[in-house]
Protein backbone atom coordinates (compact mmCIF):
# COMPACT_ATOMS: atom_id res chain seq x y z
CA UNK A 1 0.00 0.00 0.00
CA UNK A 2 1.54 3.45 -0.67
CA UNK A 3 1.47 6.10 1.77
CA UNK A 4 0.63 9.35 1.35
CA UNK A 5 2.99 11.92 1.83
CA UNK A 6 2.49 15.48 3.17
CA UNK A 7 2.40 18.28 0.46
CA UNK A 8 3.38 21.65 1.15
CA UNK A 9 2.38 24.32 -1.08
CA UNK A 10 4.73 27.86 -0.83
CA UNK A 11 2.16 30.90 -0.72
CA UNK A 12 3.43 34.37 -0.71
CA UNK A 13 1.43 37.19 -0.10
CA UNK A 14 2.20 40.59 -0.36
CA UNK A 15 1.49 42.53 3.22
CA UNK A 16 -1.03 45.49 3.25
CA UNK A 17 0.51 48.49 4.88
CA UNK A 18 -0.16 48.79 8.03
CA UNK A 19 0.62 45.26 9.07
CA UNK A 20 1.63 43.78 12.60
CA UNK A 21 4.18 41.50 11.11
CA UNK A 22 7.82 42.53 12.84
CA UNK A 23 11.41 40.56 12.80
CA UNK A 24 14.53 40.76 14.05
CA UNK A 25 17.00 42.48 11.69
CA UNK A 26 18.39 40.80 9.28
CA UNK A 27 15.53 38.16 9.51
CA UNK A 28 12.59 36.91 7.30
CA UNK A 29 10.11 35.82 9.25
CA UNK A 30 8.68 32.37 8.19
CA UNK A 31 4.72 31.21 8.92
CA UNK A 32 2.98 28.13 8.29
CA UNK A 33 -0.91 27.38 8.42
CA UNK A 34 -2.10 30.73 9.33
CA UNK A 35 0.38 30.65 12.28
CA UNK A 36 0.07 27.10 13.36
CA UNK A 37 4.13 27.66 13.30
CA UNK A 38 5.78 30.85 13.28
CA UNK A 39 9.83 31.90 13.72
CA UNK A 40 12.42 34.53 12.46
CA UNK A 41 15.15 32.87 9.55
CA UNK A 42 18.15 34.98 8.63
CA UNK A 43 17.10 36.70 5.21
CA UNK A 44 19.73 35.38 3.37
CA UNK A 45 18.86 31.63 3.71
CA UNK A 46 16.39 29.76 0.91
CA UNK A 47 13.22 28.00 1.92
CA UNK A 48 12.17 24.82 -0.14
CA UNK A 49 9.64 22.04 0.75
CA UNK A 50 9.81 18.63 0.50
CA UNK A 51 8.35 15.44 0.70
CA UNK A 52 8.10 15.84 4.69
CA UNK A 53 9.45 18.80 5.85
CA UNK A 54 10.19 22.19 4.83
CA UNK A 55 14.28 22.90 4.14
CA UNK A 56 16.22 26.22 4.97
CA UNK A 57 19.14 26.25 3.49
CA UNK A 58 22.32 29.74 3.80
CA UNK A 59 22.44 29.71 -0.16
CA UNK A 60 25.64 31.26 0.86
CA UNK A 61 27.43 28.62 1.11
CA UNK A 62 27.67 25.77 -1.14
CA UNK A 63 27.02 21.75 0.01
CA UNK A 64 24.75 22.59 2.34
CA UNK A 65 26.80 23.23 5.07
CA UNK A 66 23.62 23.70 7.06
CA UNK A 67 20.19 22.69 6.94
CA UNK A 68 16.50 23.68 8.84
CA UNK A 69 14.21 20.95 8.58
CA UNK A 70 10.62 21.73 10.33
CA UNK A 71 7.33 19.89 10.07
CA UNK A 72 4.78 20.12 12.52
CA UNK A 73 1.30 18.33 13.52
CA UNK A 74 -2.01 19.19 14.62
CA UNK A 75 -2.82 17.08 17.98
CA UNK A 76 -5.71 17.04 20.48
CA UNK A 77 -6.21 20.03 22.72
CA UNK A 78 -5.99 17.19 25.41
CA UNK A 79 -3.70 17.84 28.35
CA UNK A 80 -0.42 16.72 27.32
CA UNK A 81 1.80 16.78 30.92
CA UNK A 82 1.83 12.54 31.09
CA UNK A 83 3.34 12.77 27.89
CA UNK A 84 6.50 14.65 28.64
CA UNK A 85 8.71 16.06 25.78
CA UNK A 86 11.53 14.80 27.20
CA UNK A 87 10.83 11.39 26.57
CA UNK A 88 9.43 12.06 22.92
CA UNK A 89 12.98 14.06 21.99
CA UNK A 90 14.74 10.23 23.30
CA UNK A 91 11.77 8.56 21.46
CA UNK A 92 13.22 10.50 18.11
CA UNK A 93 16.47 10.12 18.83
CA UNK A 94 16.57 6.43 19.66
CA UNK A 95 14.92 6.16 16.25
CA UNK A 96 17.36 7.80 14.19
CA UNK A 97 18.47 6.04 11.00
CA UNK A 98 21.61 7.35 11.13
CA UNK A 99 24.68 6.87 13.99
CA UNK A 100 24.94 9.55 16.34
CA UNK A 101 28.63 9.29 18.41
CA UNK A 102 27.36 11.28 21.33
CA UNK A 103 24.76 13.61 22.68
CA UNK A 104 25.07 16.48 24.81
CA UNK A 105 22.55 16.91 27.84
CA UNK A 106 19.41 17.36 26.65
CA UNK A 107 17.97 21.44 26.89
CA UNK A 108 14.22 22.02 28.16
CA UNK A 109 12.65 25.69 28.24
CA UNK A 110 8.94 26.86 28.67
CA UNK A 111 7.37 30.01 27.40
CA UNK A 112 4.12 30.95 28.99
CA UNK A 113 2.08 28.09 27.42
CA UNK A 114 4.80 26.42 25.20
CA UNK A 115 7.39 23.58 25.79
CA UNK A 116 10.08 22.54 24.18
CA UNK A 117 12.94 20.26 24.38
CA UNK A 118 15.86 20.21 22.37
CA UNK A 119 19.57 17.97 22.02
CA UNK A 120 22.83 18.12 19.99
CA UNK A 121 24.30 15.08 18.74
CA UNK A 122 27.75 14.35 17.49
CA UNK A 123 28.87 12.17 14.52
CA UNK A 124 30.93 11.79 11.76
CA UNK A 125 29.48 12.19 8.32
CA UNK A 126 29.78 8.77 6.57
CA UNK A 127 30.09 10.59 3.17
CA UNK A 128 32.57 13.25 3.79
CA UNK A 129 34.25 11.90 6.61
CA UNK A 130 34.20 14.84 8.98
CA UNK A 131 32.64 15.73 12.24
CA UNK A 132 29.36 16.85 11.96
CA UNK A 133 26.26 17.99 14.33
CA UNK A 134 22.63 17.56 14.55
CA UNK A 135 20.22 19.12 16.87
CA UNK A 136 16.57 17.61 17.58
CA UNK A 137 13.77 20.04 18.94
CA UNK A 138 10.19 19.11 19.97
CA UNK A 139 8.00 22.13 20.86
CA UNK A 140 4.64 21.91 22.42
CA UNK A 141 1.52 24.23 22.50
CA UNK A 142 -2.31 23.70 22.46
CA UNK A 143 -2.90 21.49 19.73
CA UNK A 144 0.06 21.88 17.40
CA UNK A 145 3.47 20.14 17.90
CA UNK A 146 6.71 20.61 15.81
CA UNK A 147 9.99 18.87 15.07
CA UNK A 148 12.78 21.10 14.02
CA UNK A 149 16.40 19.62 13.03
CA UNK A 150 19.84 21.14 12.68
CA UNK A 151 22.36 19.82 10.62
CA UNK A 152 25.69 21.22 9.88
CA UNK A 153 29.70 20.66 9.97
CA UNK A 154 31.58 21.00 13.62
CA UNK A 155 33.68 23.52 12.46
CA UNK A 156 31.04 25.83 12.08
CA UNK A 157 29.50 25.58 15.32
CA UNK A 158 30.02 28.98 16.42
CA UNK A 159 28.34 30.45 12.66
CA UNK A 160 25.36 28.44 12.89
CA UNK A 161 24.64 27.83 16.48
CA UNK A 162 23.18 31.67 16.81
CA UNK A 163 20.81 30.56 13.58
CA UNK A 164 19.73 28.19 16.33
CA UNK A 165 19.16 30.21 19.13
CA UNK A 166 17.35 33.03 16.78
CA UNK A 167 14.59 30.06 15.39
CA UNK A 168 13.98 29.26 18.70
CA UNK A 169 14.08 32.46 20.37
CA UNK A 170 11.45 33.73 17.85
CA UNK A 171 9.20 29.86 17.61
CA UNK A 172 5.72 30.66 18.14
CA UNK A 173 3.01 27.98 17.68
CA UNK A 174 -0.77 27.66 17.51
CA UNK A 175 -1.56 31.10 16.94
CA UNK A 176 -4.32 32.01 14.67
CA UNK A 177 -4.30 34.56 12.13
CA UNK A 178 -7.24 34.99 10.32
CA UNK A 179 -5.51 37.80 8.01
CA UNK A 180 -1.80 36.69 7.04
CA UNK A 181 -1.59 39.59 5.08
CA UNK A 182 -2.23 41.86 8.60
CA UNK A 183 -0.53 39.66 10.86
CA UNK A 184 -0.27 40.04 14.51
CA UNK A 185 -2.90 42.59 16.12
CA UNK A 186 -2.85 44.44 19.61
CA UNK A 187 -6.66 45.14 20.30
Amino acid sequence: MKTKRPRYERETLRLQDNHGWTSREGCKIFVADRGAVRFDYPRTWVVRGDSDSIKFRDRRWPNDNCVIAMSYMRIPPIDWTGLPLAALLQTAIQGGTRTIDAWDPPVHARRFDMELAWQQGHFIDPGEKRPALTRLCIARRRTVQALLTMDFWAVDLARFSPVWDLVLETLELDEHYTDPTTGPRIM
